[in-house]
């Protein structure tokens, strides 16, 4: 274990970490994008039902725009324990350390999880009217598919990140 963690959240871990830290920053990830490209059979659609959640997905020049946190020392080992079982609950996403550059110049290794491209829940490729549909309608353990994408874009905005694509698909699942 390194002697200091950071973890990079892009999606429902920039509103909803559930681990302590002791610092947070805005932070860029390269030649990775944020993408509704994993179907989610627990915890925002059924494996009847499945609903879409974002994931990491490798895209060569590409840039996602999310929060670096520092885990809070002497609380590693917990939060490893609580990431893994909240995010490799289907093995779907992989662990990986990638280097993130903050907003203040600092670069850092950070714990993300990224989709794997092998697993049955990958569906990159669909278009933003067919995320929109998935998401208007389906639902999880964690409640609505459409509320996760809300909160996700919200949180984005009032952290005065862009994300166009997230902007648009808001739009349209709230149009429908």
């Amino acid at each position: 274990m390194p002697d200091e963690l950071w973890v990079f959240g892009y999606g429902s871990l920039i509103w909803n970490p559930e681990f302590p830290f002791s610092q947070r920053h805005i932070a860029r990830l390269h030649d990775w994008r944020r993408s509704f490209c994993m179907h989610s059979v627990h915890y925002r659609g059924s494996a009847s039902s499945p609903g879409l959640v974002l994931a990491l997905d490798h895209a060569a020049g590409a840039a996602c725009d999310g929060v670096a946190f520092l885990v809070q020392r002497g609380a590693e080992e917990d939060t490893l324990a609580i990431l893994r079982e909240r995010e490799l609950i289907s093995s779907a996403y992989l662990e990986q350390y990638l280097t993130v550059d903050l907003v203040n110049g600092a670069r850092h290794r950070a714990l993300a999880f990224v989709i794997n491209r092998d697993h049955a829940q990958y569906c990159g490729g669909l278009s933003l009217q067919a995320q929109a549909r998935v998401i208007a309608t389906a639902q999880g353990v964690r409640g609505p598919n459409r509320d996760y994408l809300f909160a996700t874009a919200q949180h984005l905005a009032d952290l005065g990140i862009e994300d166009p694509e997230l902007t648009e698909l808001t739009a349209m699942v709230r149009r429908l």
